[in-house]
């Protein structure tokens, strides 16, 4: 029986929609390989709750969920359908799980999910839920998450955590895109701990990641990884597909994990 993948993506800045570069290289790569699924799960870093969220409208609507950019980027559109009964169905799973969850009945697709998603489907076909992190509820949390959602990848569903590898804005921002030593040292160990296997490290990669808080001062970026990572269930391969770094900044690192 063929599986859906899981996948951890870098989403880059609402740029990346208009200038893609290497990331969008990676993703068009990506794209060639991918099974067209049945539906898609979008786990955004850019919508945070206290509990897990899932998007019920059937007519997701396209968020520009930033400001200060070029009026080119607000013009743009993803008009994928949504998934309401598939968010019914993601809310049981969880709950079978023991973690509560909820429907929001209007929201719509932030850039987090909008941005990666015009390069991997194009035509925007393939109905998208997006589903919240809980930034104050940790890796483990998203890491049991995501396994409650395992039994989707059977069922032609692609799970997707979209957040960065790094995510530290005043590299990017204030000292002109330099990023500091300490947070390629944070993306180098993580990034070996994924293809080494070691889940259990990266799980606490806030007390053994080197420089963590550098790389991470909020951990929303980080967190869609996990959700990734537990729906790929155990013993998944582990797959880098590359992306580079945004302005030099921040490590925009894209992983594939296949189920065992």
């Amino acid at each position: 029986m063929t599986r859906q993948p899981a996948l951890f993506l870098s989403h880059g800045s609402p740029m990346t929609a208009i200038d893609a570069g290497e990331l969008g290289q990676c993703w068009q790569a990506l794209a060639g390989r991918l099974m067209p699924p049945d539906a898609i799960v979008m786990v955004s870093a850019h919508w945070m709750t206290g509990i897990p969220m899932l998007s019920g409208t059937s007519n997701p609507e396209t968020v520009h969920d930033f400001y200060g950019f070029p009026a080119e980027l607000y013009q743009l559109r993803y008009p994928a359908p949504g998934a309401p009964e598939l968010a019914q169905e993601i809310k049981s799973l969880l709950s079978d799980q023991g973690i509560a969850a909820a429907v929001d009945p209007r929201r719509g697709l932030d850039h987090g999910a909008w941005v990666p998603l015009r390069t991997l489907f194009p035509e925007a076909q393939v109905p998208v839920l997006q589903l919240s992190v809980q930034p104050d509820l940790g890796a483990r949390h998203h890491w049991a998450v995501g396994r409650a959602l395992a039994p989707l990848s059977a069922r032609n569903v692609l799970v997707v955590g979209s957040g960065h590898m790094t995510h530290n804005l005043r590299d990017y921002f204030v000292d002109h895109g330099r990023a500091a030593p300490q947070t390629r040292l944070f993306r180098d160990w993580a990034h070996r701990q994924l293809l080494d296997g070691r889940i259990d490290a990266i799980l606490e990669w806030q007390h053994e990641g080197p420089h963590a808080a550098a790389a991470h001062p909020t951990p929303e970026h980080f967190l869609p990884l996990f959700v990734a990572l537990g729906a790929a269930g155990d013993g998944a391969e582990i797959e880098a597909l590359g992306g580079g770094t945004l302005g030099g900044a921040l490590a925009a690192d894209n992983y594939l994990f296949a189920p065992a």
